[in-house]
C-alpha cells in the first residue's frame, strides 16, 4: 500500500475527526419540537464550517497521549458554543451573509436567532458536562472562562465602534477574547482531558491563543481582499459596520489628510458605498498596513507553533502544526 504524502496524511487525519464531531452534532439535528426553535439551529449547523476549533480539541488530547474519544463531547461543545458566537454576533453586526448563505437573523428574525443561539449554548453545556474525566471541573472552569471571555471580547468590538480612538493594544485586548478565547480553551481542554502535564496544558493554552489572533487579523484582511464567494460574507463588511479591525487601527495611525478624513468615516450607519471600501483598500495598501497584518498574522503563527515545542513529537502535533500553517494562507 503507498505511502500517505504528509498533505494526504493531514487532509486524512483533520477529515475523519471531523467527521466523528459531525456525527455527534447529528443529535442535536435530531431534536425537531418545538420547530420555531430547533429549525434555525439545524440550520445554522448544517450551513457547514470547518470545525477547527472542535478538531484542535480532539488533537490536543492526542498530542498529549490522551485518547481523542475521551474528548469527542468537549469538542462538540466548543463547536457549539462557536456556533452560539457566530449567530448572535451576525445579529449584532447586521450581517446578511454567512458562509455564503443567509444568516439566521436574515432567514428568520432577530428573536429567533437570539433563541437559537442562547440553546445552542446551552446544549453546549449538556455536552461537556457529558465529558468523561477526573479533570471534569478543570474542564467546566475553562469552558466557562472561555464563553465569559468571548462575550466580553464582542463587548469591546461594539464599543470600539463609537470610540473614536482605538489603538493597537486596546485591539489585541478585543481580539484575545471575542477570537482567540475559545481557540485557546480548545487546546487546553483537549490537552486536560488527555492527562497532559501542566506544562503540555499551558503549551496548548498558548498555541490556542496565539493561533486566534492570527486567525482573526487574517479575518481582517478578508474583509477586504477575500474573493465573495471564498470568503461567504460579503466584502467589507466590517468598513459598512464601523469595526475597528486591525487594519483600520493601523490605518488611522498612518494616514494624513484626506486619507485619515475618509478612514474617520468608518463608524456606524457610515453609508459607505463600494466605492468608498475601494478607496479605503487603497489607502491600507499605500500606507503598507496590508502587508504589515500579513507579518502579523505569521508572526502569531510563528508565536503558536514555538508554543508546541514542550509537546512530544507525534503525529497529532505535526497535525496542529500543519493547522496552523493552513490557517494562516486560507480564503474562507
Amino acid at each position: 500500500m503507498p505511502q500517505l504524502s504528509e498533505e494526504q496524511e493531514f487532509l486524512a487525519i483533520t477529515r475523519n475527526h471531523k467527521a466523528r464531531v459531525e456525527r455527534r452534532l447529528a443529535l442535536v439535528l435530531k431534536l425537531k419540537d418545538p420547530s420555531c426553535v430547533y429549525e434555525p439551529v439545524h440550520y445554522a449547523i448544517g450551513t457547514g464550517g470547518k470545525r477547527v476549533r472542535a478538531i484542535i480539541t480532539l488533537l490536543a488530547c492526542e498530542a498529549v497521549g490522551g485518547n481523542p474519544n475521551s474528548a469527542l463531547e468537549a469538542a462538540v461543545a466548543v463547536e457549539l458554543l462557536h456556533n452560539f458566537t457566530l449567530i448572535h454576533d451576525d445579529v449584532m453586526d447586521n450581517a446578511a451573509l454567512r458562509r455564503g448563505t443567509p444568516t439566521v437573523y436574515k432567514k428568520w428574525d432577530c428573536n429567533t436567532a437570539i433563541l437559537a443561539g442562547d440553546i445552542l449554548a446551552a446544549h453546549a453545556f449538556r455536552f461537556v458536562l457529558q465529558t468523561t474525566t477526573p479533570r471534569l471541573r478543570n474542564v467546566l472552569s475553562v469552558f466557562t472562562d472561555a464563553f465569559i471571555r468571548v462575550c466580553e471580547g464582542q463587548g469591546l468590538d461594539k464599543d470600539f465602534e463609537s470610540r473614536r480612538e482605538v489603538d493597537s493594544k486596546d485591539y489585541a485586548l478585543m481580539i484575545k477574547g471575542k477570537t482567540a478565547a475559545l481557540i485557546s480553551a480548545a487546546g487546553e481542554i483537549g490537552a486536560l482531558i488527555g492527562g497532559g502535564t501542566k506544562k503540555e496544558v499551558v503549551a496548548m493554552r498558548k498555541f490556542g491563543e496565539h493561533l486566534g489572533m492570527a486567525f482573526q487579523i487574517q479575518d481582517d484582511l478578508l474583509d477586504i481582499l477575500g474573493v465573495p464567494k471564498e470568503f461567504g460574507k460579503k466584502i467589507g463588511g466590517d468598513i459598512v459596520e464601523g469595526k475597528k479591525t486591525y487594519l483600520l487601527v493601523k490605518g488611522l495611525d498612518r494616514a494624513k489628510g484626506a486619507d485619515r478624513t475618509l478612514l474617520r468615516r468608518v463608524v456606524p450607519g457610515n453609508g459607505m458605498t463600494p466605492s468608498a471600501i475601494r478607496r479605503i483598500a487603497s489607502v491600507y495598501e499605500r500606507e503598507g498596513v496590508l502587508v504589515d497584518a500579513r507579518r502579523e498574522v505569521a508572526r502569531y503563527t510563528r508565536c503558536a507553533e514555538r508554543d508546541l515545542r514542550p509537546i512530544e513529537p507525534s503525529r497529532a502535533k505535526s497535525t496542529l502544526l500543519r493547522l496552523s500553517r493552513q490557517l494562516v494562507v486560507r480564503t474562507s
